[in-house]
């Protein structure tokens, strides 16, 4: 059977329509992980502007704490960049929606 205009027509629709619902399948399981971080960022966010983050850091500084301890979260740029980049991607997303609608 020959192919026709509306055949690859069909084609070509049922094959965006198979990308699209991957892509809409991996959002939706990266935004429900991103949604259960924002928790997390809050509590990260008030740890860094807190009196706590910075007696840690000084401490930190002043070598008081084992040299095997994983804390990057007391590195000066790390966490702060951090809660940098969430802000952005919200302020990119609620743009994205503002075009959507």
């Amino acid at each position: 059977m020959k192919k026709t205009k509306q055949i690859e027509r069909i084609e070509k629709m049922e094959k965006l329509m198979d990308e699209s619902s991957i892509a809409i399948k991996e959002m939706e399981k990266c935004f429900n992980r991103f949604s259960r971080a924002q928790k997390k960022i809050d509590e990260l966010a008030d740890y860094y502007f807190s009196s706590d983050w910075k007696k840690d850091f000084e401490d930190d500084e002043k070598g008081k704490f084992p040299k095997d301890l994983k804390r990057g979260v007391l590195s000066e740029d790390g966490l702060y960049n951090l809660i940098s980049d969430n802000d952005d991607l919200l302020k990119k997303m609620e743009r994205f929606i503002k075009k959507q609608s």
